[in-house]
């Protein structure tokens, strides 16, 4: 059972969708998650966890590669 409660704000990995994401509020049982650097934001039902070192840093990079092609702000 899981029992890690993320609070907004926290940068967690959701393992239904193998995204990481920043928690932005909760409704009811979901949690409601987007990307790091902005975007659209997504309803995750779980599991959740803490986004590791090398989760947080690909996200960054990833952030970084779509700023570089304009797609980001």
């Amino acid at each position: 059972m899981n029992t890690y409660e993320p609070e907004t704000g926290d940068l967690v990995y959701d393992e239904a969708t193998c995204k990481v994401g920043r928690v932005m509020g909760r409704e009811g049982p979901r949690f409601q998650l987007r990307p790091p650097g902005g975007g659209r934001e997504w309803d995750a039902d779980g599991p959740l966890r803490p986004a590791t070192d090398a989760e947080r840093l690909s996200a960054g990079v990833a952030l970084a590669n779509a700023r570089s092609r304009g797609e980001a702000p």
